[in-house]
């Protein structure tokens, strides 16, 4: 599955269209004519005819272009650190779709005839942006027209896969070790959540192995979670709230009433643009009834009462009704770190207004402070780094497009290129001009 447990998923878990990737139907069509030349060359037992440009004194003439041994590689072009992800999949493309149709039309898997080398999922790679100096994560060695068609889309996995999962190794060290949920899977096709989902894990257990922690992964969809095994979770939306009138605490009694205890009771409190009243009235209404219970010995029914967190969701283009504007109003919009503040200060002292028995205050309390504070809305490595450097007291980030983009530094393009040509049994270098044959001691032999 990944480098942190040494196994590889196969097409059981992917259940790749491999009838149709055969047939180049996912395929830059150039990729599929090389294929068809080289295949007509092979039939009609053409040798190399050309000039010998590269390869010195090297004897061309009887070299049978069609049938043609190269080394390929791939390897990304992000620079820094990237977190890898995509290979097994990759490898499962290679070893289902490598090979050709014979005269039958019946498809002859040639997989057995490559030789292949690759890192796990979650390994890392560095790149300084020295197109001569890269680190493959891919090496292919076979006849080449057997896997050609396969370039575009091993290219394209890699690419998305690693650049999602890097964008999350990002995010989690600039929240500096707190959870961040998975939340893009609405800015995007719902076709590729099981991948994303499955690079965001790869992340999560990467960052895990380098800093020693012990961060959860949170994804919001079931299908983020279908290649690993984990499961979406979620709360309420802001259309549930509609749906009582604009009444938060009132939509949070009923989701307490009726879902399953074992589902974290997140209260969405921004909908009224008032965080700090509608924090106060769910926590108000959900304690009383969690009191109501203890004194009744129903502690398993209290449960569905305990508020794990408020989430602050304020729109970037309002101003939450509790921050007082000050002399650079655009600082105060949306949620930002005096909003999280003064809503911190209010959800810790909310059980001094609620005139307890003496004996219930300290439980209150504990009540209270337990409650986390979960952001979401625009947040991206840059925001939450100021978020930490502050010091803001955010427990959970939510965070959803960041994850996905694209451009600048956190573009993860993938490259293929021939590295060697085999010619009489040797090896010999034929990368374009400006590549390299590149290294990489993460490469293991795939049986």
């Amino acid at each position: 599955m990944t480098i942190f447990n040494r196994e590889r998923l196969t097409n059981d878990v992917f259940k790749i269209d491999v009838k149709r990737m055969r047939r180049g139907w996912y395929s830059d069509k150039y990729f599929e004519n090389i294929g068809v030349m080289l295949s007509t060359l092979a039939e009609q037992g053409y040798v190399f005819k050309g000039e010998n440009l590269r390869l010195g004194d090297v004897d061309l003439t009887k070299t049978e272009v069609g049938n043609l041994e190269v080394e390929m590689q791939w390897f990304t072009r992000r620079t820094g650190k990237v977190v890898v992800a995509g290979v097994d999949k990759a490898l499962t493309m290679l070893r289902h779709c490598s090979g050709y149709f014979n005269g039958n039309g019946k498809f002859v898997n040639t997989w057995n005839r490559l030789k292949v080398e690759a890192v796990h999922d979650g390994t890392t790679v560095t790149y300084n942006g020295d197109p001569m100096s890269i680190q493959p994560v891919i090496r292919v060695r076979g006849c080449y027209r057997d896997f050609a068609l396969l370039e575009t889309p091993t290219l394209g996995l890699l690419t998305r896969s690693s650049r999602v999962a890097t964008n999350v190794y990002e995010t989690l060290m600039a929240a500096r070790g707190k959870p961040v949920l998975f939340f893009p899977a609405r800015f995007d096709l719902h076709e590729v959540q099981a991948a994303d989902g499955y690079a965001y894990n790869v992340a999560v257990q990467r960052f895990n192995q380098d800093h020693q922690l012990r961060v959860g992964p949170y994804i919001s969809t079931d299908a983020q979670g279908d290649w690993w095994g984990g499961a979406g979770g979620g709360t309420v939306a802001h259309a549930s709230i509609a749906c009582f009138f604009g009444d938060t605490a009132e939509t949070m009694m009923a989701f307490a009433s009726a879902c399953e205890p074992e589902i974290p009771r997140i209260a969405l409190v921004d909908f009224n643009n008032d965080s700090v009243k509608d924090s106060l009235l769910v926590m108000q209404r959900m304690f009383a009834r969690y009191r109501e219970l203890i004194d009744s010995a129903d502690e398993t029914e209290a449960q569905r009462y305990h508020l794990f967190g408020v989430r602050l969701d304020t729109s970037s283009s309002i101003r939450d009704v509790s921050v007082t504007p000050l002399g650079e109003p655009e600082l105060d919009m949306g949620v930002n770190p005096r909003l999280v503040f003064i809503v911190r200060n209010a959800v810790d002292t909310a059980w001094k207004e609620w005139n307890l028995p003496q004996e219930w205050n300290e439980r209150a309390r504990k009540w209270c402070v337990s409650v986390k504070i979960v952001v979401s809305g625009g947040f991206n490595p840059a925001k939450i780094s100021r978020f930490e450097k502050l010091d803001v007291p955010v427990d959970i980030y939510a965070v959803g497009s960041s994850l996905f983009a694209n451009d600048g530094p956190r573009v993860t393009d993938y490259t293929a290129d021939v590295a060697q040509v085999k010619i009489d049994g040797a090896w010999r270098a034929m990368s374009k001009v400006g590549r390299n044959r590149g290294e990489n001691p993460d490469l293991e032999t795939v049986a």
